[in-house]
């Protein structure tokens, strides 16, 4: 995570800053840097640092504290969103592409949301009550004919149904789909139904 309005770099900007090579200030300067700056991001491939913690301590200053809490500009990467929405980080990705996320803001190579955006993804879920479900932007409506319709989920069911074997039952692609992207059981069950309905599969009635 990244508290709100929080300027961040990243290690290739600080070895610039500090005026050597980044292989000569990841073997020589990181380890001693990384202990009094944390990254941001621990749980991601980018490490990203908080701009005014980084620069105090190249400049041996006092390390400022980064604020305390939760905010909703807070920005949030895939993982922390897919945590949030109990999905996985492909079906984060899917969102933003197909629209029910925006695509986010991008930092050195790593995409991000904020709080506020996740949060109310969260608590108008897809096919989940009047106006759940609706595009980032997009204004609440009236409850879908279908209960999942438009969901970008139906098109991972369509697809799992496509490419299952013949006679596969329901419950096996639901449980994968489960196991991959999250969600119950029963959620993907739906899905499946929705998507055999709404796509030509190929394999549309899976007992």
């Amino acid at each position: 995570m990244i508290p709100r309005g929080r300027p961040v770099i990243n290690e290739a900007d600080i070895a610039a800053r500090a005026g050597v090579p980044l292989a000569t200030w990841r073997r020589r300067d990181a380890p001693a840097f990384r202990e009094h700056v944390p990254s941001l991001l621990p749980d991601s491939r980018s490490l990203l640092y908080d701009l005014a913690q980084a620069e105090a301590y190249l400049n041996s200053r006092p390390i400022p504290k980064l604020p305390e809490g939760e905010h909703p500009e807070d920005l949030l990467t895939d993982k922390e969103t897919a945590a949030v929405l109990d999905i996985s980080t492909g079906t984060v990705r899917a969102y933003a592409t197909q629209g029910y996320l925006s695509p986010g803001t991008t930092l050195y190579g790593t995409r991000l949301w904020t709080r506020r955006e996740v949060h109310d993804r969260r608590d108008n879920a897809p096919g989940q009550g009047k106006g759940g479900g609706r595009r980032a932007g997009e204004p609440q409506g009236t409850r879908k004919a279908r209960a999942y319709e438009g969901d970008p989920r139906i098109d991972l069911a369509a697809q799992a149904l496509a490419t299952a074997a013949p006679g596969t039952p329901k419950g096996r692609i639901a449980a994968e789909l489960a196991e991959v992207h999250g969600h119950t059981h029963r959620t993907w069950e739906r899905l499946l139904t929705t998507a055999a309905a709404t796509h030509h599969t190929g394999n549309d009635d899976p007992s």
